[in-house]
């Protein structure tokens, strides 16, 4: 440190931040944390506070903090060569994409690698375009799919959308949200069939010239809403008919955290796999992956040089295979449904007294817990930010998400090797934030 940095008034790390980064970086906390190290499930802050993690960086420490199999993988890789880019023959992501092709789903696969979520969504669009020779793309309302030019020109969550401007034509069709919406009253099948109708008769009216569907098997950002397993099986059999390509946006769903299943389509795989999928997020445990799988036939359909810089890089993909070892040999799907299914009856059972949850949801390690005006169902963010504070102060982190330009729902969704032990530790601090909340907004708990 030099005389010149001793010289220097000390100012806070948020200070910091907020002179030199985007106001509209959303930074969670009236208090902002930064997080040091974690180990497992548990993270510190630079104070030195532990705090159960039920976030993992935006569902992406899938496995958990500091999982030694990956950290080791990525030191060896990055003592040998950190980047070559994909103009040379990279082994390790030959043996993780050969990998993801077998596990996709999907005949005949190819993949290809980016650095996020958002890029591989990009891709998507640009294969499903380039093979229909269209840009119409159907979307799914309260969607989210990323924060580029093109993937907020998709996403159907109006506070994750800043630009109307776009450079695809989108038509946003029901079915994401559940319990919300003119459906909302048709039990299972009447509301497949009523989207169905609704989707066909856009369908209808563009002619079928649409280059893809593209819908997240739950809706993340949305605050892990879902449509009833098969709407998209129904979906998919009427795009057929007009050659309209299905992407399946699994940055969320994937690698076995909905517990039932190891991509989220797979709940609604009567009509077999979608043409195309991306994944990113919790394959590289922290490590920046994402992804396109895609039939051959529409992942060579570009007619011109394609590289990427980043996408598969050494270090990267020896990341997400030793975290896809990890995954596999240790069935953390299977620990994701039996622990997630405990935690979501656990939250039920919390929830039935109180007037601020409308609702609780999910499947495995992913819960939404919708929260509202007491006893209403108006969406209350000033609730969700209430009990996001409290569980901090009491060591646990969540996220928040939801609909209809609000932060209303709380996101639960902890690394998948979460233990019972910490799933009841984490329900038992959520029910004393929730409870305070209940009392302070005037919900007025039974218990």
């Amino acid at each position: 440190m030099t005389a010149q940095d001793h010289a220097r008034p000390q100012t806070s790390l948020h200070a910091r931040h907020r002179a030199v980064l985007p106001d509209w970086l959303a930074l969670y906390y009236d208090d902002p944390i930064e997080i040091t190290h974690g180990e497992g499930r548990h993270v510190w802050d630079g104070d030195g506070n532990c705090y159960l993690d039920f976030f993992g960086g935006i569902l992406t420490t899938m496995t958990a903090h500091a999982l030694p199999e990956v950290t080791k993988a990525v030191s060896e890789q990055a003592q040998r060569i950190l980047h070559t880019s994909s103009l040379y023959l990279d082994r390790p992501m030959v043996e993780l994409a050969e990998r993801i092709a077998a596990v996709s789903g999907i005949p005949d696969a190819r993949v290809f690698f980016t650095t996020s979520g958002t890029e591989a969504n990009d891709t998507a669009l640009l294969l499903a375009t380039t093979h229909r020779r269209s840009n119409q793309i159907l979307a799914l309302r309260n969607s989210y799919h990323g924060r580029s030019f093109s993937a907020i020109g998709i996403t159907g969550n109006r506070s994750w959308s800043p630009t109307s401007l776009s450079p695809l034509q989108t038509l946003y069709v029901h079915g994401g949200v559940r319990t919300r919406g003119p459906y909302a009253a048709l039990d299972d099948d009447a509301f497949i069939a009523a989207c169905t109708e609704d989707l066909a008769d856009m369908l209808g009216q563009t002619g079928g010239e649409v280059a893809a569907l593209i819908a997240e098997p739950v809706q993340g950002v949305g605050g892990f809403t879902s449509p009833p397993d098969g709407l998209l099986a129904a979906y998919r059999e009427l795009l057929r008919e007009h050659g309209v390509l299905w992407i399946s946006d699994e940055v969320q769903t994937g690698w076995g955290r909905t517990g039932d299943h190891f991509w989220g389509w797979q709940a609604h795989d009567q009509a077999g796999p979608p043409d195309i999928l991306t994944f990113a997020k919790g394959i590289g445990n922290g490590m920046s992956i994402g992804g396109v799988v895609a039939r051959a036939e529409v992942m060579n359909c570009l007619r011109a040089n394609s590289i990427s810089t980043f996408g598969g890089s050494p270090v990267t993909m020896a990341a997400g295979n030793a975290n896809l070892n990890y995954l596999l040999e240790h069935d953390l799907q299977g620990n994701a449904r039996r622990v997630g299914g405990l935690l979501l009856e656990r939250l039920r059972a919390v929830a039935a007294g109180l007037g601020i949850v409308r609702e609780v949801r999910g499947r495995g390690l992913m819960i939404g817990v919708e929260l509202v005006h007491p006893h209403t169902d108006t969406p209350a963010p000033q609730a969700a930010a209430l009990v996001l504070e409290v569980a901090r102060e009491h060591g646990l982190l969540l996220g928040k998400g939801g609909g209809h330009a609000t932060s209303s729902v709380l996101r639960v969704a902890p690394p998948l090797t979460l233990t019972v032990a910490e799933a009841e530790e984490g329900a038992a601090i959520l029910e004393r934030a929730l409870r305070t909340a209940d009392t302070e907004l005037g919900g007025r708990s039974e218990r």
